[in-house]
């Protein structure tokens, strides 16, 4: 691993702002924070938002690149940082600032773990619609950094389709805010969803505010076996054409049974995974729904009928079981990621109806590079597709740069795009993590530019360099 080196005047202005105690230099703490084998030189962790500010501004006067982190969970995605000077620890700001379950309303700090949030929520029988990956650790503000999305996407959409505000640091110590605290004061510009998925290259989170949904009454979950994935594919078809509104909708292919049932998912989730539900031989359409007795009895009906005429070779409903198959849903990526010793996973962007085609690309690339794989496909045209090779050698890094760069190739021109969030640190210097050169890199520069002039916030992680 290699790091940078700060002087102790450095040090000590930063434990003037935070205090001694939260600021760590040692190799043991650091360690946590390390990005690609690479370890920042300081790892500080402000308890307030004007403390962030005079970090950042402080920083920005020294020269300091900075990367904002909180579980640490999702720092794989992305480029190598290319300079790490302070990790900016935000795990101190984890506050619920404001909640008012009348108005589906909320405002929470940063640092605020998801699964705490939860459980607030639930008191009021309201949640948000996030179990992303990684889900019992994963902050708010690196849920928003990162934009990685969740099953519950087919029905409530993304984070930026109910996220009303923001609060954030820019790359000058400037304390900003976007947006608003409540549905009827968001107008304008929603310059704050710039900071979804950019890795925190734009600015430091500091306050998320949310509108908040109604739990569902009840919940069921219903898995189709086909003998091919053209028959999964035709049943997503038939549901999107119904009037079914479905929460969740995702096509599994058939050795993802195996990753279900190993070790690496017992991690996860330890209730054992319901028996006979998928198969090792067979792709998979899982889909979950919500509501009373009367249309949960309506879903269960038409998903029978529809995956009886989409060729189903068997059919189960879950229901008391459903939570021990529903979380292995959501945590697909780290299962993946643990399943190999240089797993890389692509998420594929394409419309719904060349989700086929995408698939089939993916597929012959792996296979000619003589690759093992396994796929999760949402019904919204979003694939994450795994790679996993047997070793970490050159030759399979070789391997994986020809079959991802094929596939990135076959996107394109099915007017889709594909990039690589997850690949071996030795490996991205030989991939396309952001997949082939976008038009639109100098605007993005540009913003850039804008929001952080000295480039010192997770310098080099974004796509073009940014």
């Amino acid at each position: 691993m290699t790091s940078s080196a700060i002087s102790a005047s450095v040090t000590s202005r930063l434990c003037e702002i935070v205090g001694a105690a939260n600021v760590a230099s040692d190799f043991a703490q650091l360690a946590t924070y390390e990005i690609d084998r690479k370890l920042p030189a300081a790892a500080v962790r402000p308890g307030s938002s004007e403390e962030v500010a005079e970090i950042v501004k402080f920083a920005a006067s020294e020269k300091l690149a900075l990367v904002a982190t909180g579980a640490r969970t999702k720092l794989g995605i992305g480029y190598t940082p290319s300079c790490y000077d302070l990790a900016l620890d935000m795990t101190r700001l984890n506050k619920v600032i404001a909640y008012d379950p009348g108005d589906l309303t909320l405002s929470v700090e940063a640092g605020v773990p998801l699964a705490k949030l939860a459980q607030v929520l639930a008191e009021h029988r309201q949640f948000l619609p996030l179990p992303v990956p990684f889900v019992n650790r994963t902050t708010i503000g690196g849920l928003i950094a990162s934009g990685v999305d969740s099953p519950l996407r087919q029905f409530y959409g993304t984070a930026r389709d109910f996220l009303l505000g923001m609060e954030y640091v820019t790359g000058e110590g400037v304390a900003t805010k976007s947006g608003g605290r409540v549905v009827k004061n968001v107008t304008g510009y929603d310059i704050h969803k710039l900071m979804i998925g950019a890795l925190g290259t734009l600015g430091v989170i500091t306050r998320v505010n949310f509108k908040t949904f109604p739990m569902p009454l009840a919940t069921r979950g219903f898995i189709a076996r086909f003998p091919t994935v053209e028959n999964a594919l035709e049943m997503r078809r038939r549901i999107a054409q119904s009037a079914l509104t479905p929460l969740t909708l995702e096509i599994f292919s058939p050795r993802v049974a195996e990753l279900f049932s190993s070790d690496a998912a017992s991690h996860y989730e330890r209730a054992p995974m319901p028996a006979n539900v998928i198969s090792n031989t067979e792709w998979a359409l899982t889909t979950g729904y919500a509501g009373n007795e009367r249309v949960l009895e309506r879903f269960a009906n038409d998903l029978k009928r529809m995956a009886q005429e989409s060729g189903a070779t068997g059919a189960t409903t879950l229901a008391d079981n459903l939570p021990p198959a529903w979380a292995r849903k959501r945590e697909f990526v780290p299962i993946a990621l643990a399943s190999s010793p240089a797993t890389t996973i692509m998420k594929i962007s394409v419309p719904p109806m060349r989700m086929k085609d995408a698939l089939a690309a993916a597929q012959k690339a792996a296979e000619s590079s003589n690759l093992g794989w396994a796929a999760m496909a949402r019904g919204v045209g979003i694939i994450y597709f795994a790679i996993l090779p047997n070793d970490h050698t050159e030759e399979y890094r070789e391997r994986v740069a020809n079959a991802t760069g094929a596939t990135q190739e076959a996107c394109a021109k099915l007017t889709g795009h594909a990039t690589i969030p997850w690949a071996p640190a030795e490996w991205k210097h030989t991939l396309q993590i952001w997949g082939p050169p976008r038009p639109d890199a100098a605007q993005m520069q540009k913003i850039k530019s804008v929001f952080d002039p000295q480039n010192i916030l997770s310098p080099g992680r974004f796509a073009g360099g940014i």
